[in-house]
């Protein structure tokens, strides 16, 4: 028996199919979650992700995209003040849903520049145990070694999401219903191994 590893660096025919490329553990990984009340700003941020696609790559050139998720723990997402985490973890009942997940259901890649491409996406967003079907734009660049980094936003409503706009202090803060999500993330594709007898 012969074991023929294969590297995917841009070398693989073009006819093969889509390869399953999972998240990178890296610092710059992330989804962040934007808003705002009456009194300030605010940010959430989570590292702690799960996601992967199947994307097809040839000679540099991001080809299709057949499959595409990710999930997250709600209660990974952190701002600076625990108050404010535990309040929002109640909002979007954090307990009964622990996961926030998308998966996409259809693509389409249009090149930007050499290596850079937008990808328009429509897919379900799971959020608090309500699903809506979101478009949403994603800006993938092929790096050198052969991974993805993919970058984008969405605006969302609460409401939207059957989450009704918390207020603290006896009414004297009140969040507004709009959401900006923000992400970053970095996908590797895992080695190839064929085994020929």
């Amino acid at each position: 028996m012969v074991t023929v590893a294969v590297i995917l660096f841009g070398v693989i025919p073009q006819s093969l199919k889509a390869q399953v490329y999972k998240l990178s553990p890296s610092a710059d990984v992330n989804i962040k979650v934007l808003g705002s009340s009456n009194i300030h700003d605010w940010t959430m941020t989570s590292t702690a992700l799960e996601s992967q696609g199947n994307f097809k790559l040839s000679e540099g050139q991001l080809k299709e995209v057949t499959a595409f998720s990710f999930s997250l723990n709600a209660k990974s997402l952190k701002s600076d003040h625990q108050s404010m985490d535990n309040r929002t973890y109640k909002t979007i009942n954090a307990d009964q849903f622990p996961k926030i997940i998308y998966r996409l259901s259809s693509a389409t890649i249009t090149s930007v520049q050499k290596n850079k491409f937008l990808i328009k996406t429509t897919g379900e967003l799971t959020i608090a145990g309500t699903t809506q079907t979101i478009t949403m734009n994603v800006t993938a660049v092929v790096n050198a070694d052969n991974s993805l980094t993919c970058t984008g936003s969405e605006k969302l409503k609460l409401t939207d999401y059957k989450i009704e706009p918390p207020s603290f202090m006896l009414g004297a803060m009140k969040v507004t219903n709009d959401l900006t999500i923000q992400f970053n993330l970095i996908y590797k594709s895992s080695l190839l191994i064929t085994k020929i007898n």
